[in-house]
């Protein structure tokens, strides 16, 4: 009786430490993608103040070089 109710409890132990590990390394991935997030985020922003200050002009507005 003793030892099946140890064997139980190590079983418990066990599958606890298996989903403590899970719940860590599923932490990681929410950290790393809020941190992707951010780096797109100030990517996207860079890209718009260049559109907006028009530094990057449509191919159809663009001067061609001068070998054309």
């Amino acid at each position: 009786m003793i030892n099946e109710i140890e064997e139980r409890l190590m079983a418990i132990e066990i599958a606890l430490a298996n989903q403590e590990k899970m719940a860590d390394d599923l932490n990681q991935v929410v950290i790393d993608q809020g941190k992707m997030i951010d780096k797109l985020v100030k990517q996207n922003k860079y890209l718009l103040n260049l559109l907006e200050r028009e530094t990057v002009k449509p191919l159809s507005e663009e001067t061609p070089p001068p070998h054309y």
